[in-house]
């Protein structure tokens, strides 16, 4: 009497086989992706503004400003010496991307304003003109993307309908 096999069970056992043999590799290979994606660093974004109403912060007639120079900096926390610097460009929205290589847990990093391309409005806004961002991947956040604030520069001269807007807000905090 011959043997009866059961159909596809030899496809079955060689798929079986396949899973235990490839299924560790495969997950011990996407830990060293995750891991290569935590080296490869960093991209820090955030905008640039014109303080419009000399105000000392965004309002509704801020206007974001294209081509403003800014740059990432890290010092060591322990002897303040600089570390890196990366530096970047604001899009026509003000809007920045800058990468920034590598891991920088022990150090402090910051956006910082370099100039603004806009004549009357390329004085740095004292309070706005650094934010900082923290570049590590121990801190529980997945993404490798960070928000800094934005950073400022105060129009020379205030535009016209802002000493209304000022108002509307001197009324609102005597309110509160």
């Amino acid at each position: 009497m011959a043997k009866q096999q059961v159909p596809g069970f030899a496809a079955w056992a060689v798929a079986a086989a396949a899973v235990v043999v490839f299924l560790p590799a495969a997950v011990s290979g996407a830990r060293d992706v995750k891991a290569a994606a935590a080296n490869t660093g960093f991209v820090v974004e955030g905008r640039i503004f014109c303080d419009t109403c000399q105000a000392g912060f965004e309002t509704p007639k801020t206007t974001y400003i294209a081509g403003a120079k800014v740059r990432v900096e890290c010092q060591s926390r322990t002897t303040g010496a600089k570390t890196c610097s990366f530096d970047g460009v604001t899009d026509r929205s003000g809007t920045y991307n800058i990468l920034v290589a590598d891991e920088h847990e022990h150090e402090t990093c910051e956006s910082v304003l370099v100039s603004s391309p806009v004549k009357g409005c390329d004085k740095i806004l004292k309070g706005r003109e650094r934010s900082p961002v923290f570049l590590t991947h121990n801190n529980g956040i997945a993404s490798d993307k960070r928000f800094a604030n934005s950073l400022g520069f105060q129009n020379d001269i205030p535009l016209e309908g802002c000493a209304q807007l000022m108002e509307m807000y001197r009324q609102y905090e005597n309110e509160v």
